[in-house]
């Protein structure tokens, strides 16, 4: 028994500083895109409303949820069979899973995409073409994003494929904002595409239109950060009970006996867990201030 509850302690203590970590290591990373399949396929087209796990994110998954449920049920029941049928609901974390790497691709992709207008509009400003400004971004995001596969090196050098074969600029744009999904890359295109139309001062529109959709995403990335060290906390907070649960069955195993005996004990103990599952909901719900392409 004394060896179970170690395991257990150090099992959640391990998924519990990663989980708490993560939002802040996001920030760190979020430049370079994830290693995923999608980023290694630079001549697929890429929907970015819809993302699939491959077979690797799928395993790991299901294997880590599977592992905490189990080790949280453990603690809360202090029994086998009934960790194990708790840790069969694992398959719904596939569906969080696969949202929360959806966000963090667009989020990716709208920073990047920040770059390659304050990129596109310096080398209208020095009196290049559209057309030809689009192949002088590619290189300078291609030094500025060590990885070739990058989401938006990916899609302007499709841009820039679509051009050579004839394609005008608009309906290039226009695709790429349709698989995007994002407001700030159909509001670029939709200018673009009226400022074409109507002849008007395509160079100012296109600078004062880069100036004020960076300033949007730079407000969000601020907003973000601002809200990182609440993130933080609420996952503390979210954390605790755990811990506070397996010391006292550690420390203290007969003041704790009550509650896992009897109808009375499993009732107390099953209204905890929901409390703190629908408070861990909650707080996700609350500090997942996300940038909404809809």
């Amino acid at each position: 028994m004394f060896g179970i509850v170690i395991a257990v302690i150090l099992g959640i203590g391990c998924w519990g500083i990663s989980y708490i970590i993560q939002p802040l290591k996001n920030y760190i990373n979020r430049g370079s895109p994830p290693k995923t399949q999608e980023t290694t396929q630079s001549k697929a087209l890429i929907d970015y409303s819809v993302y699939e796990l491959s077979s690797n994110e799928k395993a790991a998954t299901l294997l880590v949820s599977a592992a905490v449920i189990f080790m949280v049920a453990f603690i809360f029941y202090k029994d086998i069979l009934i960790a194990f049928l708790c840790s069969t609901s694992c398959f719904y974390f596939l569906r969080l899973r696969r949202s929360q790497l959806l966000l963090r691709r667009k989020a990716e992709l709208n920073d990047q995409f920040k770059q390659a207008l304050f990129s596109l509009s310096s080398s209208l400003s020095a009196g290049r073409s559209f057309e030809n400004s689009i192949v002088e971004t590619v290189q300078d995001l291609q030094m500025l994003y060590a990885n070739p596969q990058t989401y938006i090196i990916v899609e302007f050098n499709i841009i820039v494929l679509k051009l050579r074969n004839g394609e005008n600029v608009e309906a290039a744009l226009k695709q790429f904002s349709e698989r995007a999904d994002m407001d700030d890359i159909r509001n670029f295109s939709d200018v673009l595409t009226i400022c074409k139309r109507s002849g008007g001062n395509l160079v100012e529109v296109i600078r004062r239109t880069a100036s004020m959709i960076g300033e949007k995403i730079e407000l969000q990335q601020d907003i973000s950060f601002l809200v990182a060290q609440k993130r933080f906390e609420s996952r503390i907070l979210s954390f605790a009970p755990l811990v506070i649960v397996a010391l006292l069955n550690f420390s203290s195993p007969d003041y704790m006996l009550p509650l896992y005996e009897g109808i009375v004990g499993h009732s107390i103990m099953t209204l905890a867990l929901v409390l703190l599952f629908l408070c861990f909901t909650l707080t996700n719900k609350i500090m997942n201030i996300q940038v909404q392409s809809r």
